[in-house]
């Protein structure tokens, strides 16, 4: 593996997005990943089409890079070869509550014990010395739970809605993949490992409250926070003569430019609504309703040619399915074929970020549940002989469905 990660082992304990995403962004940076999965597989397996049971195409996308190991942790010999990975790895990562942990016996103290060098992460719900801290967490109560889900409703007519994807689980393990690099940092500095606590609940608000806190950032407040753009009704890709376009007239330059393209380059100075960003603000639903009669003018490629031409930041409103012939994606080879052993030729987004020095390699596929079960025992000291009797024990072992 290459990457500015490279030679760094991950044990991953993980399972169903926010984890898995920390992991498995851990791997795009060249780190090595075993994920450990019970016998039944990371639930995620199932979810949408698949050529083959067990992978589908969130958990395809969600652990690449990763060899797979299937160990039950809640036998003492499945712990024992925990431990024993441990004792091996640079990071350890888990998404379980901390209570669990201990009870399988794989609390900090315990993989301490083993590996002091080691980096334990905790991506879970909760920060642990409040009341909250034993309860369950999933991205639909977390957006319900920092505010998300309301800020919906005051521009759905007050019905609460959830954002369409798994939002507060891929902020918070991007937010996890920081934090475990950042312990790494410290431990190259000073030899010390340490625990990590990620939790969801703390960690998603300051990303929420930096657009939403307003007013309520003063004591006394001055409002009762929410940013009026953003909660605007009019906040929303403008219908055009033949369909739809996302337009940011936003600076003052912005303003500028767009009522001197459309013949009335006198609006800015003579309309106080217009005469500094504040003022806009405060009058943001006037101005997108006005904005948005006008756009209703023109065809979406005309307007493009305009913005485009005026410097002012507008994109389509792209399909999924139409974002593989985006002519900007296609000239950056962002999708990537890959031909996985089992599944095929597939098709795969590429990595955001690039490292001039330490560029990122090629990238494992996604593993069948357990196909790498008996080289990471191998690696980690066991014998073929103790292999088998694990697996005839059903701690470990292959589920190879749909071969």
């Amino acid at each position: 593996m290459a990457g500015p990660l490279a030679g760094i082992r991950v044990l991953d304990l993980t399972s169903t997005l926010m984890g898995p995403y920390a992991t498995q962004t851990l791997a795009d940076m060249g780190a090595e990943v075993v994920k450990v999965e019970p016998p039944e597989g990371d639930i995620v397996r199932h979810i949408g089409p698949a050529r083959n049971a067990g992978m589908g195409p969130i958990f395809l996308n969600t652990n690449r890079g990763k060899r797979s190991l299937v160990l039950d942790l809640k036998k003492p010999q499945g712990l024992a070869a925990a431990l024993r990975l441990a004792e091996r790895a640079d990071v350890l990562v888990y998404n379980l509550r901390p209570h669990s942990m201990e009870r399988l016996g794989l609390g900090y103290a315990a993989v301490a014990r083993v590996n002091p060098r080691i980096v334990y992460a905790g991506v879970y719900g909760f920060a642990q010395e409040g009341p909250y801290a034993a309860l369950s967490a999933y991205d639909d109560l977390m957006q319900g739970a920092v505010g998300v889900a309301a800020l919906n409703a005051r521009i759905h007519g007050g019905t609460p809605g959830y954002v369409p994807l798994g939002l507060v689980d891929r902020v918070v393990g991007l937010a996890a993949a920081g934090a475990i690099s950042a312990a790494l940092l410290h431990r190259e500095k000073t030899g010390q490992g340490q625990r990590v606590d990620v939790p969801m609940f703390e960690t998603m608000l300051p990303f929420v409250l930096g657009d939403h806190l307003g007013g309520l950032s003063f004591d006394p407040p001055l409002d009762q926070g929410g940013y009026a753009r953003m909660l605007s009704p009019g906040r929303r890709p403008y219908r055009t003569r033949d369909g739809w376009i996302c337009a940011m007239v936003y600076t003052d330059k912005h303003w500028r430019a767009f009522c001197a393209g459309l013949g009335m380059p006198d609006l800015v100075a003579t309309d106080p609504r217009f005469a500094d960003h504040g003022a806009r603000i405060a009058h943001i639903d006037e101005i997108l309703d006005m904005v948005a009669g006008i756009m209703a003018q023109r065809d979406t490629a005309a307007w493009m040619d305009f913005f485009i031409a005026a410097d002012i930041p507008a994109m389509p409103v792209n399909e999924i399915a139409a974002l593989f012939d985006d002519p900007h994606l296609r000239a950056t080879g962002f999708f990537e074929a890959e031909d996985h052993p089992t599944e095929g030729r597939l098709r795969r987004p590429a990595i955001g970020p690039r490292w001039s020095a330490s560029p990122a390699g090629e990238r494992r596929p996604a593993p069948r549940l357990g196909a790498d079960g008996a080289d990471v025992l191998h690696e980690a000291g066991y014998t073929a002989e103790e292999i088998a009797q694990l697996a005839a024990l059903g701690v470990t072992g292959r589920i190879a469905q749909g071969e």
